[in-house]
């Protein structure tokens, strides 16, 4: 508790020049132009990283519904199709003989 109460009645140097090193030079400590360049390529590589397993999870999901409807379909209507035309009626429930209204 001392040290918190220490470090906030120390008041910051008004010159940040001297925070460096004797002997380094604000240049040597920077990253420079490469160091821009490689962050930024690693932004934009992350950026469409994500905006493709987006894309991909998205389409599986997709795909997963489709199947799913496609099955149920296929379990749902085999019973329920079968059912009602094997008792001459249609397969919309309507029993009028075919004829239309």
């Amino acid at each position: 508790m001392h040290h918190l109460i220490l470090a906030l009645t120390v008041t910051p140097s008004p010159d940040p020049t001297g925070t460096l090193r004797p002997g380094l030079s604000e240049d040597q400590v920077t990253p420079g132009t490469w160091g821009f360049v490689l962050t930024a390529f690693i932004v934009i590589l992350t950026t469409f990283l994500i905006v493709d397993m987006v894309r991909r999870i998205r389409r599986v999901r997709y795909r997963a519904q489709v199947e799913e409807a496609r099955l149920a379909a296929e379990a749902g209507g085999s019973s329920e199709d079968g059912n009602r035309y094997e008792s001459g009626g249609r397969a919309d429930g309507n029993d009028d003989g075919g004829q239309a209204r």
